[in-house]
């Protein structure tokens, strides 16, 4: 298994500052982002390896930890490399026991399954690498998977859910933002008859279908409507958002159809929740069925002129 350099990865020198990583990750996702490559595998490829970095350098935890096994292996090489590095040695174990955090699985739906490298698992509580490390994940209590299904309301301000263990009740935080597939990890709360140690529960959310937004990522996507007159004279209509009604102008001369982007109103990013995508609203317009006599006469002048 071969070291992961993840500050090369972002293009940050190893005392970099949590801003100066964050900016350098915003930056290079943007660019390999597979929306602005379609297609592109090599694009899809970095795009991976960035966020993998990221949820490292972005933790101060990993990070440090990450840190004290980048020292070690620079030490094994300046030896010349003799014999295996003890990846061993470093597997995490019971990181953050006792606490809640959201498991990243969103980057696996993105490119349809692949997941972090074997690195990452083997150094932060996954279960590839072999040797010592397989036998000591062997050892660990299982992880225990308890499927959530949320609104679309609820993933977009976040929830909690009480979950029963035995005679515990647990309960859990949603975070806002999660997806389907989003998986939140609890921690050593699961009671463990063959270990010393309590196993995590892992909740795999679902997030249900909503009749008035559709989701692509973190964006929505809706339908608004207006009458005839103020498509064609121009005016305001109330717009439903997860946040509530907002006033949408709409131009004179809009066309049936035509769509308006609504920055920041659409779902809340699960790693940065203070940041939203945005909702991109569909005009549909509404045609008189009965025309009054006088109304008939107007559009026949219209027509005319």
């Amino acid at each position: 298994m071969d070291y992961q350099d993840y500050y090369k990865t972002l293009g940050v020198e190893r005392n970099a500052s949590q801003e100066e990583i964050k900016r350098a990750y915003r930056k290079l996702a943007m660019k390999y982002h597979p929306d602005r490559n379609p297609g592109d595998k090599t694009a899809e490829e970095k795009f991976k390896q960035i966020n993998e970095a990221y949820e490292v350098l972005g933790d101060a935890k990993k990070r440090a930890h990450y840190d004290q096994l980048g020292a070690s292996y620079q030490q094994w090489q300046a030896t010349g490399g003799q014999g295996n590095f003890n990846w061993a040695d470093w597997f995490m174990q019971g990181a953050g026991r006792g606490g809640t955090r959201v498991e990243v699985g969103n980057i696996e739906d993105l490119f349809g399954g692949g997941g972090f490298s074997d690195f990452f698992n083997t150094i932060f509580g996954g279960f590839g690498g072999g040797g010592r490390s397989q036998t000591r994940a062997s050892a660990r209590p299982r992880a225990y998977e308890q499927p959530v299904t949320i609104s679309l309301a609820e993933a977009y301000h976040g929830t909690t859910r009480t979950i029963q263990i035995e005679n515990r009740r647990v309960e859990v935080k949603i975070p806002p933002g999660a997806k389907t597939g989003t998986r939140v990890r609890v921690a050593g709360v699961v009671p463990s008859s063959a270990s010393s140690q309590n196993g995590d529960l892992h909740l795999v959310i679902e997030v249900s279908p909503d009749a008035r937004f559709e989701r692509k990522g973190d964006d929505l996507y809706s339908e608004a409507t207006a009458d005839l007159y103020t498509a064609v004279l121009g005016g305001q209509i109330n717009v439903a958002t997860l946040a509530g009604n907002v006033l949408l102008t709409i131009p004179p001369g809009t066309q049936p159809g035509q769509t308006f982007r609504l920055a920041g109103k659409g779902m809340p990013k699960l790693r940065n929740p203070q940041e939203h995508g945005d909702l991109f609203v569909r005009l549909k317009v509404t045609l008189p069925r009965n025309l009054t006599p006088q109304e008939r006469e107007l559009f026949e002048k219209l027509r005319k002129a």
